[in-house]
Protein backbone atom coordinates (compact mmCIF):
# COMPACT_ATOMS: atom_id res chain seq x y z
CA UNK A 1 0.00 0.00 0.00
CA UNK A 2 3.02 2.31 -0.01
CA UNK A 3 2.24 3.51 -3.54
CA UNK A 4 -0.88 5.30 -2.26
CA UNK A 5 1.38 8.04 -0.89
CA UNK A 6 1.98 9.33 -4.43
CA UNK A 7 -1.66 10.28 -4.98
CA UNK A 8 -2.20 12.02 -1.63
CA UNK A 9 -0.49 15.32 -2.63
CA UNK A 10 -1.33 14.92 -6.33
CA UNK A 11 -5.12 14.96 -5.92
CA UNK A 12 -5.37 18.53 -4.51
CA UNK A 13 -2.86 19.70 -7.12
CA UNK A 14 -5.08 18.32 -9.90
CA UNK A 15 -8.06 19.97 -8.22
CA UNK A 16 -6.27 23.32 -8.16
CA UNK A 17 -5.31 22.99 -11.84
CA UNK A 18 -8.87 22.20 -12.90
CA UNK A 19 -10.34 25.03 -10.80
CA UNK A 20 -7.73 27.50 -12.08
CA UNK A 21 -8.20 26.57 -15.74
CA UNK A 22 -11.96 26.76 -15.37
CA UNK A 23 -11.76 30.21 -13.83
CA UNK A 24 -9.38 31.50 -16.52
CA UNK A 25 -11.63 30.21 -19.27
CA UNK A 26 -14.60 32.14 -17.88
CA UNK A 27 -14.21 34.68 -15.09
CA UNK A 28 -17.98 35.11 -14.76
CA UNK A 29 -19.08 33.45 -11.51
CA UNK A 30 -22.60 32.24 -10.79
CA UNK A 31 -24.27 29.71 -8.48
CA UNK A 32 -23.73 26.84 -10.91
CA UNK A 33 -20.01 27.50 -11.22
CA UNK A 34 -19.70 27.86 -7.45
CA UNK A 35 -21.38 24.49 -7.00
CA UNK A 36 -19.15 22.76 -9.57
CA UNK A 37 -16.03 24.29 -8.05
CA UNK A 38 -17.00 23.24 -4.54
CA UNK A 39 -17.73 19.70 -5.77
CA UNK A 40 -14.29 19.46 -7.37
CA UNK A 41 -12.48 20.83 -4.31
CA UNK A 42 -14.44 18.77 -1.76
CA UNK A 43 -14.22 15.62 -3.87
CA UNK A 44 -10.46 15.77 -4.35
CA UNK A 45 -9.71 16.60 -0.71
CA UNK A 46 -12.12 13.91 0.51
CA UNK A 47 -10.47 11.34 -1.73
CA UNK A 48 -7.08 12.53 -0.46
CA UNK A 49 -8.34 11.97 3.08
CA UNK A 50 -9.51 8.43 2.26
CA UNK A 51 -6.12 7.56 0.79
CA UNK A 52 -4.34 8.99 3.84
CA UNK A 53 -6.56 6.94 6.14
CA UNK A 54 -5.96 3.83 4.04
CA UNK A 55 -2.21 4.40 4.27
CA UNK A 56 -2.51 4.82 8.04
CA UNK A 57 -4.53 1.59 8.44
CA UNK A 58 -2.02 -0.23 6.27
CA UNK A 59 0.81 1.04 8.46
CA UNK A 60 -0.99 0.04 11.67
CA UNK A 61 -1.41 -3.47 10.22
CA UNK A 62 2.31 -3.62 9.44
CA UNK A 63 1.86 -3.71 5.67
CA UNK A 64 3.96 -0.66 4.81
CA UNK A 65 7.71 -0.75 4.30
CA UNK A 66 8.10 2.74 5.75
CA UNK A 67 9.62 4.31 2.67
CA UNK A 68 8.57 4.64 -0.98
CA UNK A 69 10.59 6.07 -3.85
CA UNK A 70 8.98 7.12 -7.13
CA UNK A 71 12.30 7.61 -8.89
CA UNK A 72 15.13 10.03 -9.43
CA UNK A 73 14.20 13.68 -9.72
CA UNK A 74 17.51 15.55 -9.97
CA UNK A 75 21.07 14.35 -10.47
CA UNK A 76 23.90 16.88 -10.73
CA UNK A 77 27.45 15.76 -9.91
CA UNK A 78 27.20 14.52 -6.30
CA UNK A 79 23.71 15.91 -5.75
CA UNK A 80 21.09 13.20 -6.13
CA UNK A 81 17.49 14.00 -5.18
CA UNK A 82 14.76 11.40 -5.40
CA UNK A 83 11.00 11.71 -5.26
CA UNK A 84 10.59 9.68 -2.10
CA UNK A 85 8.01 9.63 0.68
CA UNK A 86 7.64 8.39 4.24
CA UNK A 87 4.89 5.77 4.62
CA UNK A 88 5.00 4.92 8.32
CA UNK A 89 5.29 6.43 11.76
CA UNK A 90 4.20 9.83 12.99
CA UNK A 91 4.26 11.35 9.48
CA UNK A 92 1.41 9.10 8.32
CA UNK A 93 -0.61 9.73 11.50
CA UNK A 94 -0.25 13.50 11.06
CA UNK A 95 -1.10 13.33 7.35
CA UNK A 96 -4.32 11.47 8.16
CA UNK A 97 -5.23 13.94 10.91
CA UNK A 98 -4.45 16.95 8.70
CA UNK A 99 -6.52 15.51 5.86
CA UNK A 100 -9.54 15.05 8.15
CA UNK A 101 -9.24 18.68 9.28
CA UNK A 102 -8.92 19.80 5.65
CA UNK A 103 -12.10 17.93 4.69
CA UNK A 104 -14.06 19.54 7.53
CA UNK A 105 -12.77 23.04 6.76
CA UNK A 106 -13.46 22.62 3.03
CA UNK A 107 -17.05 21.71 3.77
CA UNK A 108 -17.34 24.62 6.20
CA UNK A 109 -15.81 27.04 3.66
CA UNK A 110 -18.34 26.27 0.93
CA UNK A 111 -21.15 27.46 3.21
CA UNK A 112 -19.26 30.24 4.98
CA UNK A 113 -18.03 31.91 1.75
CA UNK A 114 -21.06 31.18 -0.43
CA UNK A 115 -21.62 34.05 -2.90
CA UNK A 116 -18.64 35.90 -1.47
CA UNK A 117 -16.30 37.64 -3.95
CA UNK A 118 -13.33 35.38 -4.54
CA UNK A 119 -15.08 32.10 -3.73
CA UNK A 120 -13.40 30.21 -6.59
CA UNK A 121 -10.08 31.89 -5.88
CA UNK A 122 -10.32 30.73 -2.28
CA UNK A 123 -10.87 27.08 -3.20
CA UNK A 124 -8.04 27.23 -5.73
CA UNK A 125 -5.61 28.50 -3.07
CA UNK A 126 -7.01 26.08 -0.49
CA UNK A 127 -6.37 23.11 -2.79
CA UNK A 128 -2.77 24.19 -3.34
CA UNK A 129 -2.34 24.60 0.40
CA UNK A 130 -3.64 21.07 1.00
CA UNK A 131 -1.05 19.70 -1.41
CA UNK A 132 1.69 21.68 0.32
CA UNK A 133 0.78 20.35 3.76
CA UNK A 134 0.73 16.76 2.51
CA UNK A 135 4.21 17.30 1.06
CA UNK A 136 5.43 18.62 4.42
CA UNK A 137 4.01 15.65 6.29
CA UNK A 138 5.01 12.85 3.90
CA UNK A 139 8.13 13.97 1.99
CA UNK A 140 11.16 11.78 2.46
CA UNK A 141 13.77 14.41 1.70
CA UNK A 142 14.43 17.99 2.72
CA UNK A 143 14.06 19.49 -0.77
CA UNK A 144 10.58 18.07 -1.31
CA UNK A 145 9.60 19.14 2.21
CA UNK A 146 10.84 22.66 1.46
CA UNK A 147 8.69 22.79 -1.68
CA UNK A 148 5.62 22.01 0.43
CA UNK A 149 6.88 24.46 3.07
CA UNK A 150 7.04 27.27 0.50
CA UNK A 151 3.77 26.32 -1.18
CA UNK A 152 1.94 26.50 2.14
CA UNK A 153 3.60 29.85 2.94
CA UNK A 154 2.65 31.30 -0.43
CA UNK A 155 -0.96 30.21 -0.03
CA UNK A 156 -0.90 31.75 3.43
CA UNK A 157 0.09 35.10 1.91
CA UNK A 158 -2.73 34.93 -0.66
CA UNK A 159 -5.38 34.10 1.91
CA UNK A 160 -4.32 36.71 4.46
CA UNK A 161 -4.68 39.28 1.68
CA UNK A 162 -7.88 37.63 0.44
CA UNK A 163 -9.69 40.96 0.77
CA UNK A 164 -6.93 42.70 -1.22
CA UNK A 165 -8.92 45.93 -1.51
CA UNK A 166 -8.36 46.48 2.24
CA UNK A 167 -4.94 48.03 2.96
CA UNK A 168 -4.74 46.38 6.40
CA UNK A 169 -5.06 42.91 4.85
CA UNK A 170 -2.34 43.48 2.26
CA UNK A 171 0.03 45.10 4.78
CA UNK A 172 -0.41 42.26 7.26
CA UNK A 173 0.04 39.66 4.54
CA UNK A 174 3.28 41.28 3.43
CA UNK A 175 4.62 41.48 6.98
CA UNK A 176 3.79 37.81 7.58
CA UNK A 177 5.35 36.79 4.27
CA UNK A 178 8.60 38.69 4.91
CA UNK A 179 8.85 37.37 8.48
CA UNK A 180 8.54 33.78 7.34
CA UNK A 181 11.26 34.28 4.74
CA UNK A 182 13.77 34.44 7.59
CA UNK A 183 12.84 30.91 8.55
CA UNK A 184 12.94 29.81 4.92
CA UNK A 185 16.48 31.11 4.54
CA UNK A 186 17.48 29.12 7.62
CA UNK A 187 15.77 26.04 6.16
CA UNK A 188 17.78 26.38 2.93
CA UNK A 189 20.98 26.74 4.95
CA UNK A 190 20.11 23.57 6.86
CA UNK A 191 19.60 21.67 3.59
CA UNK A 192 22.95 22.95 2.33
CA UNK A 193 24.73 21.82 5.50
CA UNK A 194 23.09 18.40 5.21
CA UNK A 195 24.48 17.99 1.73
CA UNK A 196 27.92 19.36 2.62
CA UNK A 197 28.43 17.12 5.64
CA UNK A 198 26.58 13.96 4.57
CA UNK A 199 26.11 14.31 0.81
CA UNK A 200 22.38 13.68 1.08
CA UNK A 201 19.07 15.48 1.53
CA UNK A 202 17.13 12.44 2.76
CA UNK A 203 15.59 12.70 6.22
CA UNK A 204 16.11 8.98 6.83
CA UNK A 205 19.80 9.08 5.96
CA UNK A 206 20.28 12.22 8.05
CA UNK A 207 18.78 10.63 11.16
CA UNK A 208 20.65 7.36 10.57
CA UNK A 209 24.10 8.88 10.00
CA UNK A 210 24.00 11.84 12.37
CA UNK A 211 26.29 10.13 14.87
CA UNK A 212 29.26 10.19 12.49
CA UNK A 213 29.26 14.00 12.42
CA UNK A 214 31.13 16.21 14.84
CA UNK A 215 29.28 18.12 17.52
CA UNK A 216 29.67 21.55 15.83
CA UNK A 217 28.33 20.19 12.54
CA UNK A 218 25.31 18.58 14.19
CA UNK A 219 24.67 21.73 16.22
CA UNK A 220 24.73 23.94 13.14
CA UNK A 221 22.28 21.69 11.26
CA UNK A 222 19.97 21.53 14.28
CA UNK A 223 20.08 25.30 14.81
CA UNK A 224 19.20 26.01 11.18
CA UNK A 225 16.12 23.81 11.29
CA UNK A 226 15.24 25.13 14.77
CA UNK A 227 15.12 28.72 13.47
CA UNK A 228 12.97 27.58 10.54
CA UNK A 229 10.63 25.85 13.01
CA UNK A 230 10.46 28.93 15.27
CA UNK A 231 9.48 31.18 12.36
CA UNK A 232 6.85 28.78 11.00
CA UNK A 233 5.30 28.10 14.41
CA UNK A 234 5.33 31.79 15.49
CA UNK A 235 7.77 31.44 18.38
CA UNK A 236 9.78 34.35 19.74
CA UNK A 237 10.97 36.61 18.23
CA UNK A 238 8.60 35.80 15.34
CA UNK A 239 5.39 35.59 17.41
CA UNK A 240 3.68 38.85 16.29
CA UNK A 241 3.05 37.57 12.77
CA UNK A 242 0.33 35.14 13.91
CA UNK A 243 -2.00 37.89 15.17
CA UNK A 244 -1.54 39.70 11.84
CA UNK A 245 -2.33 36.51 9.94
CA UNK A 246 -5.81 36.33 11.47
CA UNK A 247 -6.84 39.03 8.98
CA UNK A 248 -7.87 36.32 6.50
CA UNK A 249 -11.24 34.54 6.31
CA UNK A 250 -12.20 32.46 9.35
CA UNK A 251 -11.96 29.03 7.60
CA UNK A 252 -8.43 29.75 6.37
CA UNK A 253 -7.45 31.06 9.80
CA UNK A 254 -8.73 27.83 11.36
CA UNK A 255 -6.84 25.51 9.06
CA UNK A 256 -3.70 27.60 8.59
CA UNK A 257 -3.04 29.08 12.02
CA UNK A 258 -5.31 27.09 14.29
CA UNK A 259 -4.73 23.49 13.36
CA UNK A 260 -2.48 22.66 10.42
CA UNK A 261 0.26 24.95 9.15
CA UNK A 262 1.16 26.53 12.48
CA UNK A 263 2.24 23.08 13.76
CA UNK A 264 4.66 22.48 10.89
CA UNK A 265 7.60 23.77 12.94
CA UNK A 266 6.93 21.36 15.81
CA UNK A 267 6.52 18.50 13.33
CA UNK A 268 9.89 19.36 11.76
CA UNK A 269 11.60 19.21 15.14
CA UNK A 270 9.95 15.86 15.96
CA UNK A 271 10.96 14.56 12.52
CA UNK A 272 14.59 15.44 13.32
CA UNK A 273 14.53 13.90 16.78
CA UNK A 274 17.86 12.09 16.28
CA UNK A 275 19.55 15.31 15.13
CA UNK A 276 18.42 17.36 18.12
CA UNK A 277 19.31 14.63 20.59
CA UNK A 278 22.92 14.88 19.39
CA UNK A 279 22.95 18.69 19.81
CA UNK A 280 22.52 19.69 23.49
CA UNK A 281 22.74 23.41 22.72
CA UNK A 282 19.89 23.16 20.20
CA UNK A 283 17.80 21.23 22.75
CA UNK A 284 18.44 23.95 25.30
CA UNK A 285 17.42 26.58 22.74
CA UNK A 286 14.13 24.75 22.13
CA UNK A 287 13.51 24.79 25.86
CA UNK A 288 14.32 28.48 26.35
CA UNK A 289 12.43 29.77 23.30
CA UNK A 290 9.41 27.61 24.10
CA UNK A 291 9.30 28.83 27.69
CA UNK A 292 9.67 32.50 26.77
CA UNK A 293 7.00 32.19 24.07
CA UNK A 294 4.58 30.46 26.43
CA UNK A 295 5.10 33.14 29.08
CA UNK A 296 4.82 35.98 26.56
CA UNK A 297 1.65 34.53 24.99
CA UNK A 298 0.01 33.99 28.39
CA UNK A 299 0.60 37.60 29.51
CA UNK A 300 -0.35 39.24 26.22
CA UNK A 301 -3.38 36.98 25.76
CA UNK A 302 -4.92 38.32 28.97
CA UNK A 303 -5.40 41.79 27.50
CA UNK A 304 -6.69 40.97 24.01
CA UNK A 305 -10.13 42.34 23.21
CA UNK A 306 -10.98 40.41 20.01
CA UNK A 307 -11.48 36.68 19.84
CA UNK A 308 -9.06 35.92 17.01
CA UNK A 309 -6.15 37.73 18.65
CA UNK A 310 -6.88 36.02 21.95
CA UNK A 311 -6.94 32.61 20.28
CA UNK A 312 -3.75 33.35 18.34
CA UNK A 313 -1.77 33.99 21.52
CA UNK A 314 -3.29 30.90 23.13
CA UNK A 315 -2.06 28.92 20.11
CA UNK A 316 1.50 30.22 20.31
CA UNK A 317 1.53 29.56 24.05
CA UNK A 318 0.53 25.92 23.59
CA UNK A 319 3.05 25.44 20.78
CA UNK A 320 5.66 26.94 23.09
CA UNK A 321 4.84 24.16 25.54
CA UNK A 322 5.38 21.63 22.74
CA UNK A 323 8.85 23.05 22.11
CA UNK A 324 9.53 22.77 25.85
CA UNK A 325 8.54 19.11 25.68
CA UNK A 326 10.85 18.58 22.72
CA UNK A 327 13.67 20.38 24.53
CA UNK A 328 13.20 18.04 27.53
CA UNK A 329 13.25 14.97 25.29
CA UNK A 330 9.56 14.17 25.81
CA UNK A 331 8.99 13.40 22.14
CA UNK A 332 5.93 11.17 22.51
CA UNK A 333 4.25 13.72 24.77
CA UNK A 334 4.95 16.47 22.22
CA UNK A 335 3.45 14.30 19.45
CA UNK A 336 0.26 13.60 21.41
CA UNK A 337 0.03 17.25 22.48
CA UNK A 338 0.35 18.33 18.84
CA UNK A 339 -2.44 16.03 17.63
CA UNK A 340 -4.79 17.04 20.44
CA UNK A 341 -4.08 20.74 19.93
CA UNK A 342 -4.76 20.45 16.19
CA UNK A 343 -8.28 19.20 16.90
CA UNK A 344 -9.14 21.62 19.70
CA UNK A 345 -7.83 24.79 18.07
CA UNK A 346 -9.34 23.96 14.70
CA UNK A 347 -12.78 23.71 16.28
CA UNK A 348 -12.21 26.79 18.40
CA UNK A 349 -11.27 29.04 15.49
CA UNK A 350 -14.10 27.73 13.32
CA UNK A 351 -16.60 28.51 16.07
CA UNK A 352 -15.08 31.90 16.91
CA UNK A 353 -17.71 33.94 14.96
CA UNK A 354 -20.41 32.51 17.25
CA UNK A 355 -18.36 32.70 20.44
CA UNK A 356 -20.12 35.83 21.69
CA UNK A 357 -23.51 34.16 21.28
CA UNK A 358 -22.41 30.85 22.82
CA UNK A 359 -20.60 32.58 25.67
CA UNK A 360 -23.60 34.61 26.77
CA UNK A 361 -24.06 34.68 30.58
CA UNK A 362 -20.68 33.00 30.95
CA UNK A 363 -18.44 35.63 32.59
CA UNK A 364 -14.69 35.56 32.24
CA UNK A 365 -12.55 34.44 35.16
CA UNK A 366 -10.80 37.54 36.60
CA UNK A 367 -7.05 37.57 37.04
CA UNK A 368 -5.51 37.51 40.47
CA UNK A 369 -5.20 40.77 42.46
CA UNK A 370 -1.40 40.60 42.35
CA UNK A 371 -1.42 40.63 38.58
CA UNK A 372 -4.02 43.41 38.44
CA UNK A 373 -1.79 45.71 40.49
CA UNK A 374 1.07 45.37 37.99
CA UNK A 375 0.16 48.31 35.79
CA UNK A 376 3.50 48.28 33.99
CA UNK A 377 2.83 44.67 32.99
CA UNK A 378 -0.65 45.59 31.83
CA UNK A 379 0.64 48.44 29.66
CA UNK A 380 3.39 46.22 28.25
CA UNK A 381 0.84 43.53 27.47
CA UNK A 382 -1.40 46.00 25.64
CA UNK A 383 1.58 46.96 23.47
CA UNK A 384 2.51 43.28 23.07
CA UNK A 385 5.86 44.12 24.64
CA UNK A 386 6.68 46.34 21.64
CA UNK A 387 7.99 43.43 19.58
CA UNK A 388 6.87 44.99 16.30
CA UNK A 389 8.51 48.41 16.95
CA UNK A 390 11.66 46.73 18.24
CA UNK A 391 11.84 44.56 15.13
CA UNK A 392 11.27 47.58 12.92
CA UNK A 393 14.00 49.59 14.61
CA UNK A 394 16.45 46.69 14.73
CA UNK A 395 15.89 45.28 11.24
CA UNK A 396 13.46 47.21 9.03
CA UNK A 397 14.85 50.72 9.45
CA UNK A 398 18.54 49.78 8.99
CA UNK A 399 17.68 47.79 5.86
CA UNK A 400 15.51 50.62 4.56
CA UNK A 401 18.32 53.11 5.27
CA UNK A 402 20.81 50.86 3.50
CA UNK A 403 18.46 50.71 0.52
CA UNK A 404 18.24 54.51 0.39
CA UNK A 405 22.02 54.83 0.61
CA UNK A 406 22.49 52.32 -2.19
CA UNK A 407 19.87 54.11 -4.28
CA UNK A 408 21.64 57.45 -3.73
CA UNK A 409 25.00 55.90 -4.61
CA UNK A 410 23.46 54.38 -7.72
CA UNK A 411 21.89 57.65 -8.90
CA UNK A 412 24.70 59.99 -7.85
CA UNK A 413 27.74 57.91 -8.82
CA UNK A 414 26.94 54.84 -10.91
CA UNK A 415 24.45 56.57 -13.22
CA UNK A 416 26.84 59.47 -13.76
CA UNK A 417 29.70 57.17 -14.63
CA UNK A 418 27.79 54.58 -16.65
CA UNK A 419 24.92 56.71 -17.89
CA UNK A 420 21.33 56.38 -16.76
CA UNK A 421 19.62 53.53 -18.66
CA UNK A 422 16.27 55.35 -18.69
CA UNK A 423 17.72 58.58 -20.15
CA UNK A 424 20.32 57.13 -22.50
CA UNK A 425 18.31 58.15 -25.60
CA UNK A 426 18.46 61.81 -24.66
CA UNK A 427 22.14 62.13 -23.76
CA UNK A 428 25.38 61.51 -25.55
CA UNK A 429 27.43 60.90 -22.44
CA UNK A 430 26.63 61.64 -18.81
CA UNK A 431 30.31 62.32 -18.20
CA UNK A 432 30.22 64.99 -20.91
CA UNK A 433 27.10 66.48 -19.35
CA UNK A 434 28.66 66.55 -15.90
CA UNK A 435 31.84 68.09 -17.22
CA UNK A 436 29.90 70.69 -19.17
CA UNK A 437 27.72 71.55 -16.17
CA UNK A 438 30.71 71.97 -13.89
CA UNK A 439 32.46 74.06 -16.55
CA UNK A 440 29.45 76.34 -16.95
CA UNK A 441 29.17 76.98 -13.23
CA UNK A 442 32.80 78.04 -13.06
CA UNK A 443 32.62 80.52 -15.98
CA UNK A 444 31.93 84.16 -15.06
CA UNK A 445 30.10 84.75 -18.29
CA UNK A 446 27.20 83.14 -20.12
CA UNK A 447 27.48 79.54 -21.21
CA UNK A 448 27.20 80.39 -24.90
CA UNK A 449 30.11 82.87 -24.69
CA UNK A 450 32.68 80.32 -25.77
CA UNK A 451 35.51 82.85 -26.10
CA UNK A 452 36.38 86.57 -26.30
CA UNK A 453 38.68 88.44 -28.61
CA UNK A 454 39.97 91.94 -29.27
CA UNK A 455 40.35 93.58 -32.62
CA UNK A 456 39.22 92.39 -36.03
CA UNK A 457 41.13 89.09 -35.92
CA UNK A 458 39.99 88.44 -32.37
CA UNK A 459 36.35 89.02 -33.33
CA UNK A 460 36.67 86.62 -36.29
CA UNK A 461 38.03 83.93 -33.98
CA UNK A 462 35.37 84.74 -31.39
CA UNK A 463 32.58 84.40 -33.97
CA UNK A 464 34.12 81.18 -35.25
CA UNK A 465 34.35 79.83 -31.69
CA UNK A 466 30.73 80.73 -31.02
CA UNK A 467 29.67 79.00 -34.24
CA UNK A 468 31.61 75.87 -33.25
CA UNK A 469 30.16 76.08 -29.72
CA UNK A 470 26.67 76.35 -31.15
CA UNK A 471 27.34 73.35 -33.38
CA UNK A 472 28.66 71.33 -30.45
CA UNK A 473 25.83 72.44 -28.20
CA UNK A 474 23.08 71.67 -30.71
CA UNK A 475 24.35 68.65 -32.58
CA UNK A 476 26.69 66.94 -30.12
CA UNK A 477 25.72 67.57 -26.49
CA UNK A 478 21.97 68.06 -27.01
CA UNK A 479 21.50 66.79 -30.52
CA UNK A 480 20.18 63.41 -29.62
CA UNK A 481 17.80 64.80 -27.02
CA UNK A 482 16.63 67.98 -28.84
CA UNK A 483 17.08 68.94 -32.46
CA UNK A 484 18.10 65.58 -33.89
CA UNK A 485 15.20 63.79 -32.23
CA UNK A 486 12.77 66.43 -33.55
CA UNK A 487 14.30 66.25 -37.01
CA UNK A 488 14.30 62.46 -36.89
CA UNK A 489 10.69 62.41 -35.79
CA UNK A 490 9.66 64.67 -38.67
CA UNK A 491 11.65 62.62 -41.17
CA UNK A 492 10.21 59.42 -39.80
CA UNK A 493 6.65 60.68 -40.06
CA UNK A 494 7.32 61.85 -43.60
CA UNK A 495 8.77 58.45 -44.53
CA UNK A 496 5.77 56.66 -43.06
CA UNK A 497 3.37 58.95 -44.94
CA UNK A 498 5.28 58.41 -48.18
CA UNK A 499 5.30 54.64 -47.64
CA UNK A 500 1.55 54.60 -47.02
CA UNK A 501 0.98 56.56 -50.22
CA UNK A 502 3.25 54.30 -52.24
CA UNK A 503 1.54 51.18 -50.95
CA UNK A 504 -1.88 52.40 -52.06
CA UNK A 505 -2.97 50.44 -55.17
CA UNK A 506 -3.26 53.44 -57.47
CA UNK A 507 0.20 54.78 -56.68
CA UNK A 508 1.72 51.31 -56.75
CA UNK A 509 0.32 50.66 -60.24
CA UNK A 510 1.52 54.10 -61.36
CA UNK A 511 5.00 53.42 -59.97
CA UNK A 512 5.20 50.04 -61.76
CA UNK A 513 3.94 51.64 -64.98
CA UNK A 514 6.61 54.37 -64.81
CA UNK A 515 9.33 51.78 -64.18
CA UNK A 516 8.14 49.79 -67.24
CA UNK A 517 8.23 52.93 -69.38
CA UNK A 518 11.77 53.71 -68.24
CA UNK A 519 12.85 50.14 -68.99
CA UNK A 520 11.22 50.26 -72.45
CA UNK A 521 12.90 53.56 -73.35
CA UNK A 522 16.31 52.21 -72.29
Amino acid sequence: MDFLVIFIPLLPIFSAVIIGMGFLSNVHVNDEREHKTSVIARGSIMLMCLLALALLVSDLLGKNSGFYSVGQWLNSDKLNIELNFITSGFSVILAALFSIILVIVTQFSTFYLHKEPGFIRYLFIFSLFSAGMMLIALSGNAVLTFIGWELAGLCSYFLISFAYNRPVATINATRVFVTNRVGDASFILGISLMFVYLGTTSWTELNANIEILSLPAVTMIALCFAVAAFAKSAQLPFSPWLARAMEGPTPSSAVFYGSVMIHSGVFLVILLQSVFEQAPFAMALLLVVGFLTALYSFIVGLTQTDVKSSISFAITGQIGLMFIECGLGLWELASVHLCAHVIVRGYQVLSSPSLVFNGNDNPMIPVSPKVRRMRWLYNSSLQRFWLDPITERALVRPIRGLGKDLDYFDSAVINRVMGSPTMSVSTLSSLVQLEKKDHETKLPYAANDFGRGNGFAGKIFEWTARLMSWFEERLVLKGIGMDMIDIGRVLGQSAITFEKLILKPRYLVLFVFIMLLIAASV
